[in-house]
């Protein structure tokens, strides 16, 4: 069997499930309109994507649908951090202070990679996309071919991150306005706390 339509496979799989609006989408976009360690970021959500991809194709994801307390734990951790980033994103929303695309970060690289860790493992969204729905695709595949979906799915997430990070300078025009980043912020305020809501609900 070609190796070319499984690796389309992973790939359509892996966009189809991470190009959306969610916690950790919203922090890297920040972190590119503010060109704030853009390639750290990147680096770490790819890197970080490709590991609970490949657990996911080993069967981490069956092992993690039969221990339910494993999403319980990062639901309830996951929920805390967003309400407390979330916090954090509405009070810049409301400082007469905000940050000038291009300016200097508001973090520095071991607080920005922190929080990128966070928003990817402290997010029951991002195991279940990842390890549980893209691991039972894979595992879906022939033997043969499950290494290749899985370097679809690892390129997809890699090629998004990259995009998200390095393409939001292109607003930076708009976002020369103090009032566009306190709208941002505001809007990823809300992200935050709808998301934790979720989480919270679901349990």
């Amino acid at each position: 069997m070609s190796t070319a339509l499984p690796f389309a496979s992973g790939f359509a799989s892996s966009a189809a499930l991470i190009v959306a609006i969610g916690a950790q989408n919203a922090f890297v976009l920040r972190q590119g309109l503010a060109r704030a360690h853009v390639l750290p970021v990147v680096l770490v959500c790819a890197a970080s994507d490709a590991l609970l991809i490949t657990l996911g194709l080993l069967g981490l994801g069956a092992l993690v649908q039969a221990n339910p307390l494993v999403l319980d734990l990062a639901r309830w951790g996951g929920a805390a951090f967003l309400i407390a980033y979330g916090a954090a994103a509405a009070w810049r929303a409301g400082s007469p202070h905000a940050l000038q695309a291009g300016g200097r970060a508001t973090t520095d690289l071991r607080a920005a990679l922190a929080a990128c860790l966070a928003f990817t493992y402290l997010n029951p969204h991002c195991w279940l996309d990842t390890v549980v729905l893209l691991g039972a695709i894979g595992a879906q595949q022939p033997a043969g071919t499950r290494a290749s979906f899985g370097l679809g799915a690892v390129l997809a997430s890699a090629a998004w991150f990259a995009a998200l990070g390095y393409g939001a300078r292109l607003l930076a025009p708009l976002f020369a306005r103090p009032l566009a980043w306190r709208l941002l912020d505001g809007a990823i305020a809300l992200v935050m706390w709808a998301i934790a809501a979720a989480l919270l609900a679901s349990g």
